[in-house]
């Protein structure tokens, strides 16, 4: 467990994730660049995932809640979970803006990040990222 210096960046990737939870429970499984799956958006060592925003869209005609929540271990359920935010309902047909630019999450390799829906595969959440490596 390191905590990169991010004055000495040798990368910056940006990527797009993306979670339908087929579940109401701590959802950890996130897809990005194709295929890759990242459990908990927890990084690799000297690296920082700045999640820049979260976007939920309800693909159903019923309203359903969400739930963003970090937790202070790399394994989810291993650690404190801190909610983000916590069973926002999210009108029918609709997308709600969780977090933003303005509010960006920074997750080291010593935290993970879970999604939650109130009604399993009822919510798509997306979330812009950015794969910051530095130097020790």
């Amino acid at each position: 467990m390191s905590s990169p210096n991010l004055i000495t960046v040798t990368s910056t990737i940006f990527q797009t994730a993306y979670a339908l939870p087929g579940v109401t429970t701590a959802y950890t499984s996130f897809t990005y660049y194709g295929t890759t799956a990242l459990t908990g958006m927890t990084p690799a060592s000297l690296t920082v995932n700045k999640i820049d925003s979260i976007i939920v869209s309800n693909t159903t005609s019923s309203a359903a809640t969400a739930s963003v929540a970090i937790s202070n271990n790399a394994t989810f359920a291993s650690g404190t979970i801190y909610y983000v935010a916590y069973q926002i309902s999210v009108p029918p047909n609709a997308s709600i803006i969780v977090v933003d630019k303005t509010t960006p999450l920074y997750i080291t390799d010593s935290q993970s990040l879970a999604v939650y829906s109130g009604t399993a595969s009822a919510l798509t959440f997306t979330l812009p990222f950015e794969i910051i490596t530095a130097s020790s």
